[in-house]
């Protein structure tokens, strides 16, 4: 997968602990930012998806099924 730079300013310390975190636990910094950008984004996305199914629910009962769907389109 092709690599870039994605520059980014921190707080001091959270940087300060970044660096001693991965250092202690044998980490590369940017996989381990890498990772947990990740990690946002799918946590993010999941919560998307489960406000959308919550919101939706009530709608479930108006559905038809995909085959009557398809014959309604011919």
């Amino acid at each position: 997968m092709p690599r870039t730079t994605f520059a980014v300013k921190l707080d001091v310390k959270l940087q300060k602990t970044v660096k001693e975190f991965c250092e202690i636990h044998g980490f590369k910094q940017g996989s381990f930012i890498e990772k947990a950008i990740r990690e946002q984004i799918d946590r993010e996305e999941l919560a998307h998806d489960l406000l959308d199914l919550y919101t939706l629910r009530s709608t479930e009962t108006l559905a038809i099924s995909l085959d009557d769907y398809l014959k309604g389109r011919k």
